[in-house]
């Protein structure tokens, strides 16, 4: 493997995707037209062989797909359009030049809906495959969305049903089996999750959204830190359950909400939003998007989180991903 033909490969793949990348791949760094009238995000994501992904479970096209959607939906998650990625790739002893190119393949795959082009990035040696993406993206200031804005009273609402990666990752560990429908549902959600990008924009938009996040390690672990940022504390009443997770649930002796609430990489977006304007702007978001704007409980000034099951309130367990846990 020749480092020069694998930046060929590479750059002959993603060439040409956007107008404003003036300089891409092959120079010392790339030379971006950025626009005046948004601001710039920036985020990064590395994912590691064996902590974040398995070769022996998903294809390495998809794992590319899952790289770039994770990084996507960061910019999602503040209203932003995804518009530049580089990518530094570790490669792991064993890989050819077709492996990489099939990662690059998937993670082209998630960009082009999105008019995201990869612009460059680095390629090294490693004891094992290490995806690291940085990602800029551009918004317009007044739709900003951070985690610190959500006030009491706010209803708390995720942009689709949870659970169907993790019921995917259980299928792929050999934990439990679903019948076929349900798997296929699973398995896409696992291993091709997609950014919110339009709803995330969409709902950039309206003034009555007041705090923004993805749901990528876990709504009872990402509701903690929303609510943390914005110093308040919530109450979950309703969790939208994937059919998948349900069935997935069922079939390893769990309940249904609690494996949701503690399903991460549904890459679904949470918002807070004014009471007065939910029901409406609900409606505006089915009608404009085609889906489904999920009420999943409500912001309290207390600080305490927590979680009510048929009228019975108990404290909000945070049960999603800890890289350090």
């Amino acid at each position: 493997m020749r480092e020069e033909d694998l930046i060929a490969g590479i750059d002959a793949l993603v060439r040409g995707t956007s107008t404003r990348v003036l300089v891409g791949i092959g120079d010392d760094a790339a030379v971006w037209q950025p626009s005046r009238s948004h601001r710039s995000i920036i985020t990064t994501d590395v994912l590691i062989e064996n902590v974040h992904f398995s070769r022996g479970w998903m294809s390495l096209r998809d794992i590319g797909f899952r790289a770039m959607a994770a990084n996507a939906s960061d910019a999602a998650a503040m209203a932003a359009r995804p518009v530049l990625a580089t990518v530094a790739l570790g490669i792991a002893e064993g890989t050819t030049p077709t492996d990489v190119l099939e990662l690059y393949a998937g993670m082209q795959a998630c960009a082009q809906p999105f008019g995201l082009a990869i612009a460059g990035g680095d390629l090294s040696r490693a004891p094992v495959m290490t995806i690291a993406i940085t990602l800029v993206g551009e918004v317009r200031p007044s739709n900003l969305k951070l985690r610190s804005g959500a006030r009491p009273g706010d209803i708390l609402a995720v942009t689709g049903a949870l659970g169907a990666s993790r019921a995917g990752l259980a299928i792929l560990r050999g934990a439990c089996e679903l019948e076929p429908a349900l798997a296929a549902e699973a398995l896409e959600a696992h291993a091709r999750p997609r950014a919110r990008v339009r709803e995330g924009r969409f709902l950039g938009a309206s003034r009555h959204v007041h705090a923004m996040m993805d749901c990528s390690d876990g709504l009872s672990t990402d509701l903690a830190r929303l609510c943390a940022k914005s110093g308040v504390g919530a109450a979950i009443d309703e969790v939208p359950v994937a059919a998948s997770a349900a069935a997935a649930a069922r079939a390893l002796g769990e309940d249904a909400r609690a494996f949701a609430l503690a399903g991460g990489e549904d890459f679904e977006l949470l918002a807070a939003i004014d009471p007065r304007a939910f029901s409406h702007l609900a409606a505006r978001f089915h009608a404009h998007i085609g889906r489904l704007l999920h009420r999943v409980g409500v912001v309290q000034a207390d600080a305490a989180l927590v979680v009510v099951n048929q009228g019975e309130t108990q404290p909000l367990r945070s049960s999603g991903w800890d890289h350090f846990a």
